[in-house]
């Protein structure tokens, strides 16, 4: 997969009869500022971009993620928490698995290297 900027997803979007709108194109621009490894929800997201003075809707961003998980821009993850997490889907060597603590529901990052 290769790591998505606003040109490739404004073409893989119309070719499947979408748009790319200002507000898809913010949230992956978030999730490509992310570091490495982290991860957002829907609402975590919905409270940075509301920070930022950047309002978009908590439904938009719901079916704006559900979306670029569908089309592998994003990983959809489940964690203890409850509630699906996102984050941009990156290519080996990037790749990372997460362990979750069954005790306090803490999340670890586990990165994969390669020899």
């Amino acid at each position: 997969m290769p790591p998505y900027n606003a040109a490739a997803l404004k073409a893989e979007l119309n070719a499947r009869g979408w748009r790319l709108t200002p507000q898809r194109e913010k949230i992956l621009h978030v999730f490509q500022n992310l570091p490495r490894g982290d991860h957002l929800s829907a609402e975590e997201l919905f409270n940075l971009l509301e920070k930022r003075d950047e309002a978009i809707s908590l439904s938009t961003i719901y079916r704006s993620v559900k979306l670029m998980a569908r089309m592998g821009i994003l990983r959809e993850l489940e964690l203890a928490e409850g509630h699906k997490h996102y984050e941009l889907n990156q290519p080996y060597p990037h790749h990372h698995h997460h362990i979750v603590c069954i005790q306090c529901n803490k999340t670890i990052v586990i990165k994969m290297i390669r020899f």
